[in-house]
């Protein structure tokens, strides 16, 4: 106990915490011992704000080549259920939109690797975004799907990036980085990208001037230390680029996958994640808990374990609810404001950069 307390010590100073520090705050049992590190942490960082946005999530296709494991939404060309959105359609949506939300910021962009789609049709589906929504940012693409673009092109991952930035593409979302460690992925992601590829796409976006996310994908097969060693990857790759302007944690929905005897992750061990992530990401600026993935109450709960940002209105998701996610596919202003009213933070509607578009001091009517 005496090394924790010295531990404990460390990190309420906000001294940044080694790899060993951070596998034993994890293996304590006080939980809300880290609650109270975490929450110094993101006050330091944010004070009493708690962020949001008005988006809209646009999941391209479930058509994909790398039917990994761990995926429920992907589908083969032919299968029951599958879809993909052409150009034309991307218009409609993303017009529909415009007029049903007018103050959308963001639309938020990801999806399956589609077998027969050329790169054309990803930057013709940027162009379009930007045609009927000039000033709504337009977040798209992990670096898995990056990579995907880079062997259906025979382009590098920067000329890739280059053309999507010049048609529109304003940031990464930072998706598809599970678990960086390949011996893991091998066996959750066996055909997707590998860790220094994702890397590779995360590290040329930030240099290029593409703000990213980072993520992870918890509660499968992965040990405590890889997820460490995970956070502390990423903890490096903000050293040296200053790139990434959230990060976002996922817990693993079993449902429908391929990974067969794997059970959902507790609240106790989604609430520990976040908290933890909170006091080793010293440079990460926001730690987001993703309503959608956690459900409501424990997203709220997450407001005192760290998290400053909810994320956004969302609409329409698809990936997760394929998963077995039970959280409704959308919610209001209105109930987001409510429920960071709550806890006693105050709530902030932002941009994409977090740059305050709206503060909240009492529940809308």
């Amino acid at each position: 106990m005496e090394n924790y307390a010295a531990i404990y010590a460390k990190a309420l100073a906000g001294k940044r915490l080694t790899f060993e520090d951070a596998l034993s705050l994890y293996q304590s049992s006080d939980l809300l011992a880290l609650a109270k590190l975490a929450r110094k942490a993101k006050e330091a960082k944010s004070g009493r704000n708690v962020y949001f946005n008005v988006n809209r999530h646009i999941n391209l296709t479930n058509i994909c080549v790398s039917r990994c494991p761990l995926c429920a939404f992907g589908r083969s060309s032919g299968d029951n259920g599958a879809y993909v959105f052409e150009v034309s359609d991307v218009a409609r949506m993303v017009a529909e939109t415009m007029q049903e939300v007018p103050d959308v910021t963001e639309f938020h962009m990801v999806s399956a690797l589609h077998p027969e789609k050329d790169f054309q049709y990803y930057v013709d589906v940027v162009r379009t975004v930007k045609k009927f929504a000039p000033s709504v940012h337009l977040k798209a693409f992990t670096p898995v799907e990056i990579v995907h673009f880079c062997k259906i092109s025979g382009l590098s991952i920067g000329s890739v990036l280059e053309k999507l930035k010049g048609a529109g593409l304003d940031s990464l979302p930072g998706g598809g980085a599970e678990i960086l460690d390949d011996a893991v992925r091998r066996q959750i992601c066996p055909n997707k990208a590998t860790t220094a590829q994702w890397i590779d796409v995360i590290k040329t976006a930030h240099k290029l001037g593409i703000p990213t996310n980072a993520t992870m994908l918890y509660g499968h097969i992965e040990t405590i230390e890889q997820r460490i060693r995970h956070l502390i990857t990423l903890r490096d790759i903000q050293d040296e680029t200053k790139g990434f302007q959230a990060f976002v944690s996922f817990p693993f929905h079993p449902q429908n996958t391929g990974l067969t005897g794997v059970l959902p992750v507790s609240t106790w061990e989604n609430l520990k994640m976040i908290a933890l992530a909170r006091v080793v990401l010293d440079n990460f600026d926001h730690i987001k808990a993703f309503w959608m993935m956690l459900t409501l109450p424990v997203a709220q709960l997450a407001l005192s374990f760290g998290a400053d940002d909810l994320d956004g209105t969302v609409v329409e998701e698809k990936i997760i609810h394929a998963a077995g996610a039970k959280t409704a596919k959308g919610i209001s202003r209105q109930d987001i404001v409510k429920i960071i009213l709550e806890t006693g933070y105050l709530p902030i509607e932002r941009d994409t950069f977090y740059q305050p578009i709206k503060i909240y001091e009492k529940d809308l009517k």
